[in-house]
C-alpha cells in the first residue's frame, strides 16, 4: 500500500522560509510523478507545484513562481518543497500526492495522497 508521510510544516512569519519534505514508500509504483497540492477554507485543491518522476520536468502555479522551489532527492524517493518570501495567502494545509503518471496537475487525477501538513503565516 503506497504511504506518503510528509513533515515541515507549521507557523512562519509574512517573508519567512519553510521546507515541506515528502516520503512515499509501500509501493510498486514506477516512473511515477509527485507533487504538492494545497487547500485553504473555502477553496478547492490547487496544485502548487508538480515534478515528473525524473525530476527533468517541473510545474509551478503563478502564485508561487520564483518563490517556491521543488525537488526530488533520496534516488526519487522523496520530494522536498522550498518555499521563501512566504505570504498569508500561502497559508493552507499542503498535501503530498504521487500517481502512476508523468505529472498530474489537477486533484480529481490524484492516485495517491499524504494526510496534509499545515502551513500558517502570521503577519
Amino acid at each position: 500500500q503506497v504511504q506518503l508521510v510528509e513533515s515541515g510544516g507549521g507557523l512562519v512569519q509574512t517573508g519567512g522560509s519553510l521546507k515541506l519534505s515528502c516520503a512515499i514508500s509501500g509501493h510498486t509504483l514506477i516512473s511515477y510523478g509527485m507533487g504538492w497540492f494545497r487547500q485553504s477554507p473555502g477553496k478547492e485543491r490547487e496544485c502548487v507545484a508538480a515534478i515528473s518522476w525524473n525530476g527533468g520536468r517541473t510545474y509551478y502555479t503563478d502564485t508561487v513562481k520564483g518563490r517556491f522551489t521543488i525537488s526530488r532527492e533520496n534516488h526519487g524517493k522523496s520530494i522536498d518543497l522550498q518555499m521563501s518570501s512566504l505570504m498569508r495567502e500561502d497559508t493552507a494545509v499542503y498535501y503530498c500526492e504521487a500517481e502512476q503518471s508523468f505529472m498530474i496537475l489537477t486533484a480529481s487525477d490524484v492516485e495517491f495522497w499524504g494526510q496534509g501538513t499545515k502551513v500558517t503565516v502570521s503577519s
